[in-house]
């Protein structure tokens, strides 16, 4: 039993927030390529010698940090969307590091990936893998 709204009955929650993740994704993964770039910089170009491993770091970090804040990145916030947990409530700080680190063992394992988005598109709730795990959902923010 959970507090959320049911996809069936309180579809507006829902919808449309796959493709706004998409969006959100699109942003956060810019930022964290800047974010990234600037490391590099100030690093005088040794961070190039472990970028993946960076990107990584950088993408963690940033992800914790925004869901802790406000529980939703800002690629998020400006798609309209935010990840809630099973009660309804915005994510606390160990939900959002937990999010923060299966979103980032999924970005590094490719296939784990591809399973998170077909779960996405085929699950009511738009659950990714990390979200089936943890019990969190993507609500759209102002319904």
């Amino acid at each position: 039993m959970t507090s959320l709204p049911d996809p069936d009955y309180q579809a507006e929650f829902y919808a449309f927030t796959v493709p706004k993740r998409l969006v959100a994704w699109v942003i956060d993964s810019s930022l964290i390529v800047v974010l990234s770039l600037i490391t590099v910089l100030l690093t005088a170009f040794v961070g190039l010698i472990i970028w993946p491993l960076l990107y990584l770091v950088i993408g963690f970090v940033y992800r914790a940090a925004t869901l802790t804040s406000s529980s939703a990145t800002l690629g998020m916030r400006f798609a309209g969307i935010e990840l809630r947990d099973l009660t309804g409530r915005r994510l606390d700080s160990q939900k959002a590091i937990m999010h923060s680190a299966g979103f980032t063992f999924s970005m590094a394992i490719p296939v784990l990936q591809v399973i998170s988005i077909i779960m996405m598109l085929t699950n009511p709730k738009g659950q990714g893998l990390s979200d089936a795990l943890l019990g969190t959902v993507m609500l759209n923010r102002r319904v």
